[in-house]
């Protein structure tokens, strides 16, 4: 795995150990929230809950361990953790311990074990209620009448706002949206409109998903895209980060709401048979990363594409990198490492952004509304 040079310079990373802070209400608050919801959602035995107990008690009140040694990526964890190890874990870089907490998760139910957990997806319940609720319904019934880049490109960002993992925690938080902090989406469809390889890096399941899957067939329909290559997660992560089994499950629910929900379907299940949709996964996707340590070979993967698109908060924090970026930086700059042109879709759940015009930061700060991590905020921005 190579290390790329971010232009970070002193810019600190953001770390979990400040009670007002926002990592702080994820690892107090949220995490343990989802590990109460994981362990009373499934008929796991004394082994699992133990170790769920376990889990619980170590993130909130002790240091963090390493996997366990019979651990088929023990090695790789152990090399990747060595200076984290041993520490509380608000005092580790925020964007490690998360993902690292998803992967121990995973240990704790026996995941990656030989056995009766082997492999059970343990948010695959919570994901199919969302694809087949009234809101999902609605999405799918509104293809009936849209049909322009100007209400599909929308729909794939705002679609981020369904976050099973975010709303873990979020009773209380404001719902009304709270508009757009930057917006190239003209800038970015007149690229895609010349773009040969589009990539585009998922993040949820359910009805983001489904919206991606629209864009997505509007951009090969349309020719706007010869082929488009969709980055998924090998394995459950971030609760409901889609994985090639939820791409299956939204092809299936776009057929079953039939209309041209249902056409959808079909051209997107021609189009990965012909090869001009190409499901992709990559182990680094589940890496606690940010893209500036990517491996060579997905380096690559993403140099062949003429432009990436890249879904959520997750990956526009691996994309810029979890720091204390002040708010102005440009997006240009914290980008210009990636090996291809790219853009984020993303609405803000975490304190991280870039590239906001010092007039548009000033009316947002004045507006008394934690604009960086209540989700209804959402950015398109480009480096084309």
């Amino acid at each position: 795995m190579s290390s790329r040079g971010s232009g970070s310079g002193d810019v600190p990373e953001l770390l979990s150990n400040d009670p007002d802070g926002f990592g702080w209400g994820v690892l107090h608050d949220r995490t343990p929230k989802l590990i109460a919801r994981v362990r009373d959602a499934h008929p796991y035995g004394p082994d699992q809950r133990r170790a769920l107990d376990a889990l619980l008690e170590e993130i909130t009140s002790g240091t963090m361990r390493p996997l366990h040694e019979r651990a088929h990526d023990h090695a790789t964890w152990e090399t990747w953790g060595a200076a984290y190890f041993g520490k509380p874990w608000g005092d580790v870089p925020f964007l490690w311990w998360e993902s690292y907490f998803y992967r121990r998760l995973l240990e704790a139910i026996g995941f990656f074990a030989s056995g009766p957990w082997h492999w059970i997806d343990p948010f695959e319940s919570w994901k199919t209620a969302e694809l087949c609720g009234a809101g999902a319904e609605a999405d799918l019934a509104a293809l009936d009448a849209s049909a322009e880049w100007q209400v599909k490109l929308p729909a794939a960002l705002w679609g981020n706002q369904a976050d099973l993992g975010f709303r873990i925690g979020a009773e209380g938080r404001p719902e009304e949206p709270g508009g757009m902090v930057a917006d190239d989406a003209v800038r970015l469809w007149a690229a895609l409109g010349r773009a040969g390889k589009i990539s585009i890096v998922a993040d949820n399941a359910g009805r983001e998903l489904l919206a991606d899957l629209v864009l997505i067939d509007h951009l090969l329909q349309t020719e706007a895209a010869a082929t488009v290559t969709l980055h998924l997660k090998p394995w459950p992560y971030y609760v409901s980060d889609a994985t090639t089994a939820d791409l299956i499950a939204c092809l299936r629910r776009l057929t079953t709401a039939g209309g041209e929900a249902e056409n959808v379907s079909r051209r997107l299940t021609e189009a990965i048979g012909e090869g001009r949709l190409r499901p992709y996964t990559h182990d680094f996707h589940c890496a606690p990363w940010s893209f500036h340590r990517m491996p060579a070979d997905l380096a690559e993967e993403f140099r062949t594409s003429s432009l990436t698109l890249l879904k959520g908060d997750l990956n526009y924090r691996r994309l810029v990198g979890d720091r204390a970026w002040p708010q102005t930086t440009p997006f240009t700059e914290v980008t210009a490492y990636f090996p291809s042109r790219v853009a984020a879709l993303r609405t803000l759940k975490s304190d991280v952004v870039t590239g906001i015009d010092p007039a548009t930061l000033a009316r947002l700060d004045a507006s008394g509304r934690d604009w960086r991590t209540d989700g209804t905020h959402g950015l398109i921005q480009a480096r084309l």
